[in-house]
């Protein structure tokens, strides 16, 4: 089969054996919302001479304004609810692939606004079965960090905070971003302790995030550090906001994503006690087969 990671900004194909394993994988070269709705057109293009015929995918693709909009699923939730829910997707592909798309998840506390998830399911349906028995917390960092509480095998519930975005915002279209070096984004231990102590004290984040401006203008740190110490005040006021007086089990954090969108979180749970483990983000691949798998299985 293909796996195919679909979402807003890339495009990310895995040909997979029996087993799940990946034997190739290749970029596309546009994100969902990017492709100007050309959906069919780049993806026969990634997947070129692959001649597999079922292809999975999951993803922005199938949000609204995608190829074709997948309903969200409720939680709590498994794997099995989630590959029973699994559409096929009207008329496959136009080189003749059977084509599948998965559903997002949404959840919603007492009377709050749901909150809602695409792509990051596949990531949690591989780590779903490895997990013993209890209750665990997820963190997938991204665009939007999404925190999920896991437990025996189900997804209980998640929240989303958009820091990823945030920080892209005011790093490169605000006047914080002018004080800064262009593409220096390397991360300043120090400068991101700093960010994620002040984060602990009182003022707000819209009040301490003013502060990378005057940190600038008063040579309290060097224009390469501001980058680091943003990151560190965004991290630590979500941490803050997720992690206080919430309770998932007494095991470490898992992270879920490329070591360089993970480093930051890794560093910030460390400094508050918390362990974590890591898993790469092409775990993608490996949920992505076992939902096939289960729906391949069921009546």
């Amino acid at each position: 089969m293909i796996a195919v990671d679909w979402g807003g900004s890339r495009l990310r194909a895995y040909r997979l054996d029996g087993q799940g394993n990946v034997l190739a994988s290749r970029q596309g070269a546009w994100g969902a919302l990017e492709c100007g709705q050309r959906f069919d057109e780049v993806l026969v293009a990634t997947l070129g001479d692959w001649d597999d015929s079922a292809v999975v995918m999951c993803g922005m693709i199938g949000a609204r304004g995608g190829w074709h909009e997948m309903p969200y699923l409720a939680c709590p939730i498994g794997i099995d609810e989630i590959a029973r829910g699994l559409q096929r997707l009207p008329g496959g592909t136009s080189d003749g692939r059977d084509a599948w798309l998965v559903p997002g998840l949404r959840c919603a506390e007492g009377n709050a606004t749901p909150d809602v998830m695409r792509g990051e399911e596949s990531q949690l349906a591989a780590l779903l079965d490895a997990m013993p028995a209890g209750e665990f917390r997820v963190c997938l960092p991204g665009t939007h960090c999404k925190w999920v509480r896991v437990r025996d095998g189900r997804i209980l519930g998640f929240s989303t905070s958009m820091t990823g975005e945030v920080y892209a915002l005011l790093r490169h279209r605000s006047v914080l971003g002018r004080l800064m070096p262009a593409g220096d984004d390397a991360l300043d231990g120090d400068a991101f302790d700093l960010g994620l102590e002040r984060a602990r004290s009182p003022g707000g984040l819209l009040r301490h995030v003013f502060e990378v401006r005057t940190a600038a203008l008063f040579d309290r740190l060097p224009p390469s550090s501001l980058s680091s110490f943003l990151s560190g005040l965004l991290i630590g006021h979500e941490l803050r906001g997720t992690l206080e007086g919430s309770s998932a089990g007494r095991g470490p954090v898992h992270l879920v994503g490329s070591q360089q969108t993970l480093e930051p979180y890794a560093r910030a749970l460390a400094r508050q006690g918390m362990e974590v483990e890591r898993h790469a983000e092409d775990l993608v691949a490996r949920g992505l087969h076992g939902i096939w798998a289960r729906r391949a299985s069921s009546p």
